[in-house]
């Protein structure tokens, strides 16, 4: 599943090509996660603005003379990615939206379908208000503190990385980040969120952002699908200090990387570097 660094990296391979351009037609293919929830018509002709991001969603700015401001908000969902091209092929299979504009098209290809491209007028209202709710810090606001994260962690019962997980915290933690940010900081993931003392809270909070940053750096992580919109793929996977090495020897100490499933999702550690 695209995570943040994914997300992050794909707005910053097409949001400068693309700023500024009209909007010449919009093309729909089969149905994604959610309605559209506008007439595609409705879209044609607009300026297309500077694309954000709020967490694992993409916030596209579309204007049209003196009239409110609307946009489109997108999700990548579990396997999607975008592509932007000034002269994209014919729409396959699993092309099922295009942004046609007079500098290019922008393409959300999806074999899942479990992404999203959805209306809203604002993003603090509609579907983007109602989708963007109850999402975490930025994990490079300054406000992500350490004593932010002990305080949020406190109020938990459940393992550590499932915390980091929810989302509700800090974005960005997805799987494979929660797992190297864990590493990094020496905590078991199995450790309950209460147990975790300041100390501990602010070595995760820094190895959060450093690992964020780092596979930023190397463009995110590519185990199947992903591509930017410019077809590239991330490379942070083949640095991963245990994320994917189930029985390999652990850099700094040897031990056999373990395994182990939590909340249905694959979590790797290693037992002698990382404790509760």
């Amino acid at each position: 599943m695209p995570e943040l660094p994914e997300v992050e990296t794909t707005r910053q391979s097409f949001a400068d090509r693309i700023d500024g351009a009209q909007v010449t037609a919009v093309r729909l293919g089969k149905p994604l996660r959610w309605p559209l929830g506008v007439d595609p018509t409705q879209i044609v002709g607009r300026t297309v603005g500077q694309a954000t991001r709020r967490g694992k969603y993409l916030w596209l700015p579309l204007s049209q003379g003196l009239e409110s401001d609307g946009g489109l908000l997108m999700h990548l969902g579990m396997s999607g990615s975008l592509n932007f091209n000034a002269a994209p092929a014919a729409a396959g299979t699993h092309d099922h939206f295009d942004l046609v504009t007079n500098r290019g098209t922008l393409r959300l290809t999806d074999p899942r379908r479990f992404g999203a491209v959805v209306w809203s007028d604002s993003r603090e209202e509609g579907m983007a208000a109602k989708l963007l709710a109850g999402l975490g810090l930025e994990p490079f606001d300054p406000a992500f503190t350490g004593e932010h994260l002990y305080r949020s962690l406190k109020r938990r019962r459940v393992a550590v990385k499932l915390a980091l997980l929810a989302g509700d915290i800090v974005v960005g933690a997805g799987n494979i980040y929660a797992c190297e940010a864990l590493y990094a900081a020496g905590i078991d993931p199995r450790t309950r969120s209460d147990k975790i003392s300041r100390p501990r809270a602010e070595k995760l909070a820094v190895a959060v952002r450093d690992t964020l940053a780092r596979a930023l750096a190397l463009g995110g992580s590519t185990l199947r699908d992903f591509r930017d919109a410019h077809g590239m793929a991330g490379q942070f996977q083949l640095q991963a200090g245990v994320y994917g090495r189930e029985g390999e020897a652990c850099g700094a100490c040897g031990t056999p990387v373990r395994r182990i499933v939590q909340g249905q999702r694959s979590t790797f550690f290693c037992t002698r570097c990382q404790k509760r």
